[in-house]
C-alpha cells in the first residue's frame, strides 16, 4: 500500500492536529533525508506555508514530481495560483455550480467567500461547486471569493497555509485530511492474478449511453479473465484517477465536458486512453471532420459550410445541394442537432436557429437510405458490423419525440466478412484519420457510391445489438486491446 507523507515548513505548524508519523519538514524533504523522500509509491500532500516561486513549498512540489510521487498541489496548479490570469481560465468550466450554488444560497449579498478543505466547503449547499473547483485546481486548503455585479463571477483564489486557521477552521481541516486519506489517496485493492486496473468512466443517469448495463459487465468480466480490474467510476474520481493503468470511457463524450478532462488528464498521467483527447477533439466536431475527409479523399455527401442565413446564401445552398437539405450543428449527437429542410423558408428559418448556437453550420445534400453502415473498428482493425435501419415514418435512425421520448430503428448485426469491400475499407481509410482507437464510423451505400456520415470516438457497445455475432469475444477483443497497450506502455514500446 503507498504510504502518504505530509510537508510542512515547521513541524510546529502540525502543533493543533494530531501526530502522526507520516510528518516531515520541508528541509528534510528537499535534502531527502530518509529512504522516503524518494520513494516513488510515496503520495504527497504539501502543506507549506507558501507556493510561491522557488519558495521552499514550490520546490517541494516540483521534486515530488521529478522523483515521480503523486503531490498536491502540483507545479501545474501551484503556477495556475499564482496569477487570475491561469486561473480565471478555468472559471468557465463551473460558472453553471456557482449560478446554482448561489441561486441556492438567495439572499442580498454581493460577496461570498468560502474555504476549501480538500475541495469541502463548510457552508450548506456549496460542496457540489467545491467539488468542481477541487477538481480543477487540486490544492489543499483554498479560499475562494465570488463577487455579484449583474452576475457572480470569480473575484480571487488564492492557497491558505496552516498558519491561518482558526479554531473551526482547524477542526474542519482535520476532519476533510482524514476523509481524503481514507478515501481519495486509497489504493484500489488488487485481487491476486490481476495485472493492471482500468477505470471504466461511465454515467448511471445517461439517457442514451454508449454502452448499457449488461455490457458494462460483460467489460468487467472479460477484463478479469486477462488479469485486469476493470473499475467503473463516475466524475467524482478525477482525483483519483492516476491511481489506474487505463482509461476507457464509456460516456458519451463533448469538448465542453468532464469527460475530455477526464482524457487529457489520463493522457498526462502516462495512462492508456480509449477515448484519447485527439480522438474526441478530431470526431465530436462535423466541421473538422467534413474538412478532414474531403482533404484525404475519403467520399462524403456533397457538403457546405454555411456561416450565415441571408436570402442570397440559402439560394446558394439549394443551387449547390438541392433539397431536401440537412443542417448540422457541430457537436450534435445521437440525431440531436440535425434538421432536414425541404424548401427555402425551413433552410433558412433552422439556419437563423443553428446559427445561434454556433458561428458554422454544416449543409449536405441529403441522401436517403434505408439503413446505415456501422463499422466498428479498434486499432485500425474492423471489430464489428451492424446495420442500423431508419425508426419508422422518420428520416433518421433516432426519432426524438415531443415530450422527451426517443424511438430507433431496428438493426441486424453482421459478421465482418459479410461486409462490402467497399464499405469495409472507406471505414478503415476514415478511421485511420481518427488514430488508432476504438471508432465506429458510420456510412450510407446507394448501389455503388459509399459516403462516410460521421466517425463516432466512442461508438456504441451494446448488450443484444453489436455483440449479436461476436458474442463475448467482443469484449474480449477490446480487454486485449487495453492488456497489449498496457503491457507495451510498462516496457516502454510504442503503442
Amino acid at each position: 500500500m503507498s504510504q502518504v507523507i505530509i510537508l510542512v515548513d515547521d513541524p510546529a505548524d502540525w502543533a493543533a492536529y494530531y501526530p502522526t508519523r507520516h510528518l516531515l519538514s520541508a528541509r528534510d524533504y528537499l535534502q531527502a533525508a530518509q529512504p522516503v523522500c524518494t520513494d516513488k509509491k510515496v503520495q504527497v500532500i504539501n502543506l507549506c506555508r507558501s507556493y510561491k516561486y522557488l519558495s521552499p513549498g514550490y520546490y517541494c512540489s516540483l521534486l515530488a514530481e521529478a522523483r515521480g510521487q503523486r503531490v498536491l498541489p502540483s507545479v501545474r496548479t501551484v503556477n495556475d495560483l499564482s496569477r487570475k490570469a491561469l486561473y480565471g481560465l478555468h472559471f468557465e468550466r463551473f460558472e453553471a455550480a456557482l449560478d446554482k450554488a448561489m441561486k441556492k444560497q438567495g439572499g442580498d449579498a454581493t460577496r461570498v467567500t468560502l474555504t476549501l478543505y480538500f475541495g469541502h466547503a463548510e457552508q450548506d449547499g456549496l460542496n457540489d461547486l467545491g467539488r468542481q473547483i477541487f477538481d480543477q485546481m487540486p490544492c489543499p486548503i483554498l479560499r475562494v471569493s465570488f463577487r455579484r455585479r449583474e452576475e457572480w463571477t470569480l473575484e480571487s483564489i488564492r492557497p491558505v497555509s496552516l498558519k491561518q486557521l482558526k479554531g473551526h477552521e482547524e477542526d474542519a481541516f482535520a476532519r476533510a485530511l482524514e476523509q481524503f486519506n481514507a478515501r481519495v489517496w486509497r489504493n484500489p485493492r488488487r485481487r491476486r492474478g490481476d495485472r493492471y486496473d482500468l477505470a471504466m468512466l461511465v454515467d448511471d443517469k445517461e439517457a442514451m449511453p454508449p454502452s448499457n448495463r449488461a455490457a458494462l459487465k460483460r467489460f468487467i468480466k472479460a477484463g478479469r479473465q486477462l488479469g485486469i480490474k476493470v473499475d467503473p467510476i463516475d466524475r467524482d474520481a478525477y482525483t483519483r484517477l492516476g491511481e489506474y493503468d487505463g482509461l476507457f470511457i464509456r460516456e458519451t463524450t463533448g469538448i465542453d465536458h468532464h469527460t475530455y478532462q477526464f482524457a487529457r488528464k489520463a493522457e498526462q498521467e502516462g495512462m492508456v486512453v480509449i477515448d484519447d483527447p485527439g480522438s474526441i477533439l478530431r470526431c465530436t466536431n462535423k466541421i473538422y471532420l467534413a474538412e478532414l475527409m474531403q482533404a484525404n479523399g475519403v467520399p462524403v455527401p456533397p457538403t457546405a459550410f454555411v456561416f450565415d442565413d441571408s436570402e442570397a446564401q440559402a439560394d446558394s445552398l439549394i443551387a449547390e445541394l438541392g433539397l431536401p437539405m440537412v443542417l448540422k450543428i457541430p457537436d450534435g449527437s445521437f440525431s440531436r442537432g440535425i434538421s432536414k429542410v425541404k424548401d427555402k423558408a425551413e433552410l433558412r428559418a433552422a439556419l437563423s436557429g443553428y446559427l445561434k448556437q454556433s458561428a458554422v453550420v454544416l449543409a449536405q445534400a441529403f441522401m436517403y437510405t434505408d439503413y446505415d453502415w456501422r463499422i466498428g473498428v479498434l486499432n485500425n482493425r474492423p471489430l464489428f458490423a451492424c446495420q442500423y435501419f431508419m425508426s419508422k415514418g422518420h428520416w433518421q435512425i433516432y426519432h426524438h419525440k415531443d415530450g422527451g421520448k426517443t424511438s430507433s430503428g431496428r438493426f441486424a448485426t453482421l459478421p465482418v466478412r459479410d461486409v462490402p469491400a467497399k464499405v469495409l475499407r472507406m471505414a478503415l481509410k476514415a478511421a485511420r484519420l481518427m488514430g488508432n482507437g476504438l471508432y465506429g464510423v458510420d456510412l450510407k451505400q446507394s448501389g455503388d457510391q459509399v459516403v462516410v456520415i460521421e466517425v463516432n470516438d466512442n461508438p456504441n457497445v451494446d448488450a443484444g445489438v453489436e455483440d449479436l455475432w461476436l458474442g463475448e469475444d467482443l469484449y474480449r477483443q477490446i480487454m486485449l486491446e487495453f492488456l497489449r497497450r498496457m503491457e507495451a506502455r510498462r516496457l516502454g514500446l510504442p503503442l
